[in-house]
C-alpha cells in the first residue's frame, strides 16, 4: 500500500509536507554533502573571463556550473537530496514541478538511484529541457501557463497519490548539495571581493553564502531580475507574501511566490539584492557568447548584468559569478543572434 501524506501548515504559499524539513542547513551540512557529490558529479572550473576583466578594470572569474552533465549547477542538490531517500518513496517515487534545471536535477538523481520520476512544468516549458528530462528517464505533465501554476498541480498530485515531492527550494539536503560548488571555489581562489548569484528560488544564492560568505571575506550579491520581484521583495521586507508581478523572459528566475527556508538564508546572510532589468540580462547573454563564447541562459546573466551596472565599485577587484546554466532554447538564441 502506498502512503500518503497530507501537506502541513507552510508559512510561505507553497505546499509542503511533514517530510520537509524547513531548518536551513550549515556550512558544515555542505561539507557533508561533498563526498556524495564527488561520487557523482565532476568537478567544475573556475576560469577568468579576459573580456569582462578588460571591460571593469577588474580580476572576473566563472565558476562554469554548466560543465555538469545536466548543464546546470541544480544537478548538486538533485544527488544529494536522492542519495537519501526514505526507502518508503523508492518505489512511488519522485515528483517536482520545474521550468527545466530542477527538473533535469531530480531526473537525473532519479535515473541514478533507479527511482521513478514525475515532472510537472508550464505548457510553453523550453523543449530542450523537456527532452532532456524525458531522456532521462522523467515522466512529464504539463499543466498551466507559469511555473506556480505547475507547481501547484505537482504539489495536489504529491497529496492525491504519495508521490515524494521535492521543492525547488524548501529542502535543506538541495541547498547543502548545491552549496558543494562554493567550496570548491573557495578552495581553488579564496581572495574574492565580489561574488555574484542569480536569485529564482534563491538555492544558488543561499549555498554561496554558507560557502564563499562564510569562509571567505568575500561580499555575496543576489541578483533577480526586475520583472519577477518575489524573492527580493521577501528579502528586503520579511514577507513570505506572493508578488503580483511575474513578467520575466528569463525562465530560471521565473516565480511569483517566495520560499521560507531560502528566503530565511538570505536575509540572515546575503550583503546585498540587487534588481536588473531583463534587457541587462539580455545583453549579458548576447555579450558572453560573441565575446566569450560561452552559452548561457538569461538566469544566469544575473551577474554579467550586475558588474556591468557596477564597473566603478568593482575596478581594481577579485570578482567571481557562476554560470549557472546552458539551456537557452533555440527560439530564444535565435532571437539573441538576430
Amino acid at each position: 500500500m502506498v502512503a500518503r501524506y497530507d501537506p502541513v501548515d507552510s508559512p510561505d504559499e507553497t505546499t509542503v509536507f511533514p517530510y520537509h524539513d524547513l531548518t536551513p542547513p550549515t556550512t558544515a551540512d555542505v561539507y557533508s554533502a561533498r563526498p556524495v557529490v564527488e561520487r557523482y558529479l565532476p568537478r567544475t572550473p573556475l576560469v577568468r573571463c579576459e573580456w569582462l576583466s578588460a571591460e571593469l578594470d577588474a580580476d572576473v572569474y566563472l565558476k562554469r556550473e554548466d560543465t555538469l552533465p545536466t548543464g546546470a549547477f541544480k544537478v548538486r542538490g538533485g544527488i544529494t537530496l536522492v542519495s537519501d531517500l526514505d526507502a518508503a518513496f523508492r518505489d512511488r517515487g519522485l515528483i517536482a514541478a520545474s521550468t527545466g534545471n530542477h527538473g533535469q536535477s531530480v531526473a537525473y538523481a532519479g535515473r541514478e538511484f533507479d527511482i521513478p520520476v514525475v515532472i510537472c512544468v508550464p505548457e510553453d516549458a523550453n523543449p530542450g529541457k523537456v527532452r532532456a528530462m524525458e531522456q532521462l528517464g522523467a515522466r512529464i505533465e504539463h499543466h498551466g501557463e507559469t511555473f506556480d501554476e505547475a507547481r501547484e498541480h505537482a504539489e495536489a498530485l504529491a497529496a492525491a497519490e504519495g508521490y515524494r515531492y521535492v521543492h525547488s527550494a524548501n529542502e535543506p539536503a538541495l541547498v547543502a548539495g548545491v552549496g558543494t560548488a562554493g567550496l570548491e571555489v573557495v578552495e581553488e581562489f579564496p581572495e574574492i571581493d565580489v561574488f555574484f548569484s542569480p536569485v529564482g528560488g534563491g538555492s544558488s544564492a543561499a549555498g554561496y553564502c554558507l560557502t564563499v560568505g562564510e569562509l571567505t571575506d568575500a561580499d555575496v550579491i543576489g541578483v533577480q531580475s526586475a520583472g519577477a520581484p518575489a524573492m527580493h521583495r521577501a528579502w528586503s521586507e520579511g514577507t513570505l507574501a506572493a508578488h503580483d508581478r511575474m513578467e520575466t523572459t528569463a525562465e530560471g528566475l521565473a516565480t511569483s511566490v517566495p520560499f521560507a527556508l531560502t528566503t530565511r538564508l538570505l536575509r540572515e546572510r546575503l550583503d546585498e539584492f540587487l534588481l536588473v532589468e531583463d534587457s541587462a540580462l539580455w545583453d549579458g547573454v548576447e555579450r558572453m557568447l560573441a565575446e566569450d563564447h560561452v552559452l548561457m541562459e538569461a538566469a544566469c546573466a544575473t551577474g554579467v548584468a550586475a558588474a556591468l551596472e557596477r564597473r566603478e565599485q568593482l575596478a581594481g577587484k577579485t570578482v567571481a559569478f557562476p554560470v549557472s546554466g546552458r539551456n537557452l532554447s533555440l527560439d530564444k538564441l535565435r532571437s539573441v543572434l538576430d
